[in-house]
């Protein structure tokens, strides 16, 4: 089994508090930040950063649903991780600022995929998915933050 990676960013227009602070708000915010790939969106425990237990279902192709339970932490400043219960799954929200009023926002998502011809095409494009996945949310995040 190989580690499969899929990397997105985003420059923001605003503050990197701002930013991260609407990435925390997993009470809030962020269930209105996801595309129509996600299903069952649910905070379980705690809903502001560190200590937040989220539950939600991601259908990243037509026939593929994972189901997640995610803890989530926040190890270093900007950051949080959120790692599944379920599986391999890591996802890392990183925002860094990228000048006066400005954030780059970066989401990393990793885990151990399959073997054979099945790891080669999930290496192969599920990446691209899941970027274009995150990509989306990440565009959400600017027009939550940015208009306000």
């Amino acid at each position: 089994m190989a580690l499969v990676e899929a990397t997105t960013e985003r420059i923001v227009e605003a503050e990197p508090e701002r930013v991260y602070d609407a990435l925390a708000d997993y009470a809030g915010t962020r269930g209105r930040l996801l595309p129509g790939q996600f299903s069952e969106y649910e905070v379980r425990e705690g809903g502001k950063g560190a200590g937040t237990v989220v539950h939600w279902k991601l259908q990243a192709t037509s026939k593929r649903v994972r189901d997640c339970l995610f803890d989530v932490t926040a190890p270093t400043p900007g950051q949080l991780v959120e790692t599944d219960r379920n599986s391999t799954l890591v996802t890392t929200w990183t925002v860094t600022p990228a000048g006066e009023g400005r954030s780059k926002v970066v989401t990393a998502t990793t885990w151990q995929g399959a073997s054979g011809v099945g790891g080669f095409f999930e290496r192969t494009f599920a990446p691209k998915g899941l970027g274009r996945i995150y990509d989306a949310v990440l565009a959400s995040l600017a027009v939550e933050v940015e208009q306000k």
